[in-house]
């Protein structure tokens, strides 16, 4: 069963955003007594997706190349282009929204601080006991935002020898245990720029970041691992696949079979929630094994029944979008918005210790 919603008109990079919701999706996401927030570099927005108690409602909004996305509570966490936003949901301003009835929206986020940390083609993003963490996958390693310079490293794989702007080994994937990274996912061992591409089919791996070690090899092109109740779970998105390693570092099972190209996973209950991707035919993507098992590779969200391995529904887009980077399960929240840096309501909106409200802008004076 395949069902239209309408995305709200957005303008940016790839223009207007459509889409379908398919299976079950309206149902699960009915129930999940949540939304999700889905990034898209190559459309260069952040798409909250939420249910009004009738349908699924589909909210674009945009930034520049936003790729990792991190949620913990109140605090987000979006690497864009050149920049790590910090963002906060402000509630008590949310139902106010200007320009809409009030109480169309129950969470706010809105922009708190900026890191410039210049292009550093940061990938995933975790918040950690000592704050974000970032995947600087230009430099080959781990790092961490700063006041007074670009980022401040904080861990590189061992066989990384220099920290120089060469993507070495195309870091990519971050998982978190108990507020420390964990483990990493990288698209190869090699340490020359750019290197990783000439073994894009099987070179791909999982290291301990505790240990230094390689506990998963021959994996193709991998990314988004996650820690869930002890187990490793990590999509191997060049097959396609969702893949479960419990103890991690054991040999994987394939949960599930999607036909897109992989990237964000994240979950919700008995659920997973996996980002499905087109693939470009003349980029250096093309002839990966997932194009050959399907016919055709879609874009959007898949909701995976953890139990069986179906998936019961996506979020498909048809339309301004081939390719998302990142998916979060926002738990609580169904309609939430979010406004970037430059728009006029993160002017306009003013939230104090004692007290938040909304003002009036005007043009500055001669």
């Amino acid at each position: 069963m395949s069902a239209t919603t309408t995305a709200t008109p957005s303008r940016g990079p790839a223009g207007s955003l459509s889409c379908d919701v398919v299976g079950d999706f309206p149902q699960w996401l009915a129930h999940a007594k949540g939304s999700v927030a889905i990034t898209t570099y190559q459309a260069g927005k952040v798409v909250m997706v939420g249910w009004d108690g009738r349908q699924v409602n589909v909210l674009p909004r945009d930034f520049d190349r936003p790729m990792g996305l991190a949620v913990d509570g109140r605090r987000m966490a979006l690497a864009t282009r050149h920049q790590v936003l910090m963002l906060e949901n402000s509630p008590e301003l949310a139902p106010d929204f200007p320009g809409f009835p009030r109480g169309r929206y129950d969470a706010l986020f809105l922009p708190r601080l900026a890191y410039f940390t210049g292009e550093l083609n940061v990938h995933d993003i975790a918040l950690g006991d000592d704050g974000p963490v970032l995947v600087n996958t230009t430099f080959s390693c781990l790092a961490a935002p700063d006041a007074s310079s670009s980022f401040r490293p904080i861990w590189r794989p061992p066989f990384i020898s220099a920290l120089v702007p060469e993507d070495r080994c195309h870091l990519n994937g971050l998982a978190m245990d108990d507020g420390r990274p964990k483990y990493v996912t990288a698209l190869g061992t090699t340490d020359t720029e750019g290197a990783w591409r000439a073994t894009k089919l099987d070179g791909g791996v999982v290291l301990d970041v505790t240990t230094n070690e390689v506990v998963l090899t021959t994996l193709c092109m991998p990314h988004s691992p996650r820690l869930r109740a002890g187990a490793l779970w990590l999509l191997n998105s060049g097959k396609g696949e969702l893949l479960k390693s419990d103890p991690p570092g054991s040999t994987p099972e394939v949960v599930s079979a999607l036909p897109g190209y992989l990237r964000g996973l994240d979950f919700a209950g008995d659920f997973a929630l996996v980002g499905l991707s087109q693939v470009r035919a003349r980029h250096m993507f093309a002839g990966l094994p997932v194009q050959t098992r399907h016919p055709r590779l879609h874009c959007g969200v898949a909701i995976v029944d953890l139990r069986s391995g179906t998936s019961v529904g996506m979020l498909e887009f048809t339309e301004g979008c081939t390719e998302l980077y990142d998916v979060r399960f926002l738990p609580g929240l169904a309609r939430p918005m979010i406004v970037g840096p430059e728009k006029e309501a993160t002017r306009q909106a003013i939230v104090a210790p004692e007290s938040s409200c909304w003002i009036k802008t005007e043009a500055a004076g001669p």
